[in-house]
């Protein structure tokens, strides 16, 4: 990874479709926080959609993603992939933060990147417990209501900041 820069290797993560290679790339980038951060590059939106993501879980209006009971083991199961999915979506918002803002210190990017990685943990714990529930991430339909926002605040990085990790995130 060397001789490249932390904001570049950022957006190279976003586009991954895959959520364990996504993860696996954040896990090196955490590692090797070294690299220059390219603060002042002017990286352009990619052709291809952002965030990266795979085939699944469906993407449905929040009010199409069906209630379950937890007193099943199905619907425990939907409520881990629910979690799942919002920590899968925190790794694509702090990705995109570290791309998307230019000209910011250092540390605000080292910071995102660690909320990265924290989301990472996070989904591969969910994930897991999926697994062993008989379930992975992908079998239920999810809703798109954070990376929406973020879709919304692009152009605004304190609407961002106030919007989407403050307010979505934490309900």
């Amino acid at each position: 990874m060397k001789n490249t820069y932390l904001r570049r290797l950022a957006l190279q993560a976003l586009l991954i479709h895959d959520p364990v290679e996504k993860a696996a790339l954040v896990k090196q980038l955490q590692q090797a926080w070294s690299l220059p951060v390219g603060a002042d590059l002017c990286l352009d939106e990619p052709s291809v959609g952002v965030p990266g993501r795979p085939t699944k879980p469906l993407i449905v209006p929040p009010q199409q993603v069906k209630q379950r009971s937890l007193h099943t083991a199905e619907g425990r199961a939907a409520l881990l992939h629910a979690l799942a999915h919002i920590e899968f979506n925190a790794i694509n918002l702090a990705l995109d933060i570290i791309w998307r803002y230019a000209n910011l210190p250092d540390n605000f990017y080292g910071d995102w990147l660690c909320v990265a990685y924290e989301e990472v943990v996070h989904f591969e714990l969910l994930n897991t417990h999926l697994h062993r529930l008989g379930f992975a991430y992908g079998d239920f339909p999810a809703h798109d209501g954070l990376w929406d926002m973020a879709e919304r605040t692009k152009d605004d990085l304190v609407a961002r900041l106030a919007l989407v990790p403050r307010t979505l995130e934490a309900r």
